[in-house]
């Protein structure tokens, strides 16, 4: 039947028809087009994760903030950089937390990459710090400097006493007790430990290579491997323990004057201790302050290449050697470890949780990170990690830009502004005769005595006196709640003010695309269905063509 035969209401059906078809098509295409890899999660699956505990008190603190303001719940075990990866690995973690990769160069230990799918995210930076407990004629030592060499022979067991030679090269102006050095190590897997050997490796070769046959450890490629647990030497008076609160909680002991050990310097803030000043490649001795932290990161090289399985992680060669004088040579980033693929017990809720938890930290949490004793990410690693959230199943996060981010690093033309701001060291702290009295650590606020303390070639830093110590004064028998080697955990700033991240859907919203469809369904079943119903009707007024027997109610015969 041509057009010209349609009645005029039924070329408007037509029309009708086709309208709703053509919407059809549409919406279904958009909704195809706006669904991601993976589905979006519907609620908030609680998630677990485990790993390093350099990283844990940054880490807890943002899990009490989003439990507290969103009910998002993350549980973390502090159980070491090393068990963080192995749970990661094999499926018991939702994600993992670590200051290394997986498989690291030239190491000791077999630490082979997953096969499960993932991807590298910085989380914070921070400066592995020398937390010590030190005391002359009875009073704290909160200024203690220490060269890279110093430090590598004392943790090598070459230097055993704090009043050798070299430790009084530099420190001018104390007068160092002859007591014993009583290095303290993690016994635990320990990406603390991973760091500072890869620097032993790099910056003292020497040392470190002549340390391995004492403790039976093979070279690797001719020099002692880089290793996540540090060898001890039976007898040797090294001490260990297990996590950062283990170390740090023995350093604090009242009876482990002469300790020392190596931990985050968040650790050292929350336990009212001093950490000492390092010697840096511009002759100035430092702490991991948040911006000395920065300025020294600036020198680090990132990969790049986001093809590579170990995209966004870290070479600190240039850190340990870096020129500026503000540089704190042992700073490093710590890495959230991510699933990019389903499986196990991770799904798309659970994905979904992990993801905004992810954008949270990265924006609003970075704002407590220097109160928490770590320094904050620079805005290419916090756009890159928003590229890596965007791989969780189940998540979809949209990054807030410089403008909304209040990242305290960001600046407008890209640069670093905590790095650009950081101040330059006092004339005391450069290597010489003199030295600066202030504090350290979670002792700044607390110089070092005079009188049987100190020499003749102290000296006080103009402008030093200030900043954010908030440690316990020496000598008010402050230290860890219960039992040998446990600090407690709920000493650590808690941040509750911040305003969540914003995670809307980044692609085309499925909604508008399914209503299309809806309403184009709807215009189809309008224009059709009548007709066909009209149709039916008309069929059941006539005879049925197998029934041959006259029908006189209708004045119907068969012909």
């Amino acid at each position: 039947m041509s057009l010209q035969r349609i009645p005029r209401w039924g070329v408007a059906r037509v029309t009708v028809a086709l309208l709703g078809l053509a919407l059809i098509a549409s919406g279904v295409f958009g909704a195809a087009g706006a669904l991601p890899a993976y589905a979006v999660g519907t609620v908030h699956s609680p998630i677990v994760g485990s790993g390093s505990t350099w990283s844990a008190n940054a880490l807890q603190a943002w899990i009490r903030n989003v439990w507290a303001n969103y009910q998002w719940k993350i549980t973390y075990s502090e159980s070491g950089s090393t068990q963080g990866r192995n749970d990661f690995a094999n499926g018991t973690s939702d994600f993992g937390v670590s200051e290394i990769p997986y498989a690291i160069a030239n190491s000791n230990e077999a630490d082979i990459r997953p096969s499960r799918e993932f991807a590298y995210m910085p989380i914070v930076a921070g400066g592995t710090a020398f937390m010590y407990n030190l005391e002359i004629g009875g009073k704290r030592v909160t200024n203690l400097r220490l060269s890279g060499d110093t430090i590598a022979k004392i943790f090598t067991g070459v230097i055993t006493r704090w009043d050798d030679p070299q430790v009084k090269v530099d420190n001018p102006a104390l007068v160092l007790p002859s007591i014993p050095i009583v290095p303290v190590v993690r016994s635990d897997g320990s990406g603390a430990t991973a760091q500072v050997s890869i620097w032993l490796r790099q910056e003292h070769a020497g040392l470190w290579d002549a340390y391995c046959p004492k403790v039976g450890r093979p070279l690797v490629n001719d020099h002692c491997g880089v290793t996540s647990n540090y060898p001890v030497i039976p007898g040797s008076g090294f001490v260990a323990r297990s996590g950062s609160n283990g170390v740090a909680g023995y350093v604090a002991l009242p009876h482990a004057v002469g300790a020392i050990t190596f931990v985050e310097y968040s650790y050292a803030l929350n336990s009212g201790y001093p950490v000492a000043k390092v010697l840096n490649g511009a002759g100035y001795y430092t702490e991991p302050t948040a911006q000395n932290v920065a300025v020294g990161l600036l020198s680090a090289q990132i990969n790049e290449d986001t093809a590579s399985p170990e995209y966004l992680t870290q070479d600190l060669t240039n850190v340990y050697t870096s020129a500026d004088p503000r540089t704190y040579s042992l700073s490093s980033y710590s890495y959230s470890i991510l699933p990019t693929a389903l499986g196990g017990s991770f799904t798309e809720n659970k994905g979904l949780t992990l993801a905004d938890f992810g954008a949270y930290f990265l924006c609003e949490g970075q704002q407590s990170a220097e109160v928490l004793g770590y320094s904050p990410l620079p805005i290419n690693l916090v756009q890159a990690g928003q590229k890596q959230l965007q791989k969780v199943p189940g998540g979809n996060p949209v990054i807030k830009g410089i403008t909304d981010c209040n990242n305290p690093t960001f600046s407008p033309d890209g640069s670093n502004k905590l790095a650009n701001e950081a101040p330059y060291p006092a004339d005391c702290d450069k290597q010489g005769a003199t030295q600066c009295t202030t504090g350290t650590g979670g002792a700044k606020d607390t110089p070092t005595g005079a009188g049987a303390a100190t020499g003749p070639g102290a000296a006080t830093a103009a402008g030093d006196e200030t900043g954010a110590g908030g440690g316990p004064a020496a000598g008010d028998g402050q230290q860890a709640a219960g039992s040998e080697g446990v600090l407690d955990a709920e000493t650590a700033p808690v941040i509750v003010a911040a305003s969540p991240q914003s995670i809307p859907v980044a692609a085309v919203s499925l909604l508008p695309s399914l209503a299309m469809a809806g309403f184009g369904g709807g215009l189809f079943a309008f224009s059709a269905i009548p007709p066909i119903l009209g149709k039916r009707g008309r069929t059941s007024l006539l005879p049925d063509p197998a029934d041959g027997i006259t029908d006189t109610s209708r004045g119907l015969t068969r012909s």
